[in-house]
């Protein structure tokens, strides 16, 4: 099922806007595990100083010694935050608080736009993972650069609202930009519409604007407006261990299938 049995390097994708509020956290932990579900095994790296993804995982805060901070200040190697979840196949190494400080502590590093890529690589070659997502803070940060600099893919959230398309615009000329000068592998994978509401002409409009736009690159999935996504995370869990059944839940379950084709679309045309 993997496509790691063979040793290849784990496929890395950070899953990134700039605007919070858009689904981001959540696609990162449903993905992750509806990933882990059909048998790939799965590191979620949670990047944002929010701490959301790992929270949403049943992580505590006082639970987390070790964080991706420690790792990303050079303190840790990323093995030593790495804990499994209650989700089999699924790893994930936390965020805290003190991530927010990294920006500011980072700025005149060493090598500071690929702490992360030197970390997953020397994870990578100890331990099979065939998926390492990385969840993104909600800004064009340091922090994100350092996600898109280890990224081979990126996956976007995009809320189905007006300003839906400005947002776009703008990671993605973010995304060029790390093409040019930081990572030349770096590739979109694919555009999640989320909060979607076929009731609402708006959504509808933002929806057909889009994949006009970027025609095959927006995923068919689209993920609806849920009110059992939005609990999940106050339980600890991802929404597909709270409510397997609702549509929120089976969203996700079809966008990891979606995710898994376009890989092995890909590896038939390299």
């Amino acid at each position: 099922m993997s496509h790691n049995s063979s040793g290849s390097p784990p496929r890395i994708i950070a899953i990134a806007n700039q605007k919070g509020g858009v689904g981001k956290t959540t696609t990162a932990i449903n993905l992750s595990t509806a990933l882990a579900a059909v048998g790939e095994r799965v590191l979620l790296i949670d990047l944002d100083p929010q701490g959301n993804a790992s929270t949403g995982l049943g992580r505590r805060a006082s639970d987390r010694a070790v964080t991706t901070y420690d790792v990303i200040s050079g303190e840790y190697r990323l093995e030593a935050a790495v804990f499994e979840t209650d989700i089999p196949g699924l790893l994930l190494a936390p965020a805290g608080v003190d991530l927010a400080g990294a920006e500011v502590e980072l700025i005149n590093a060493d090598r500071r736009h690929f702490r992360l890529a030197d970390a997953i690589e020397e994870y990578s070659a100890s331990n099979a993972v065939t998926y390492i997502l990385i969840d993104c803070p909600p800004s064009l940060s340091l922090l994100t650069v350092n996600a898109l600099a280890a990224a081979d893919a990126v996956i976007i959230p995009l809320q189905c609202e007006f300003f839906a398309l400005e947002g776009l615009s703008q990671i993605l000329r973010t995304i060029d930009t790390v093409r040019e000068r930081i990572n030349p592998k770096i590739e979109l994978q694919g555009v999640v519409l989320t909060m979607h509401d076929s009731r609402n002409n708006l959504t509808n409009q933002v929806e057909e604007d889009v994949r006009a736009h970027l025609k095959d690159k927006v995923y068919r999935t689209v993920i609806p407006r849920n009110v059992r996504i939005s609990e999940a995370p106050s339980h600890g869990k991802p929404a597909l261990l709270y409510d397997l059944k609702c549509p929120g839940s089976q969203a996700y379950i079809q966008l990891a299938s979606e995710v898994i084709q376009r890989e092995r679309a890909r590896l038939k045309a390299a």
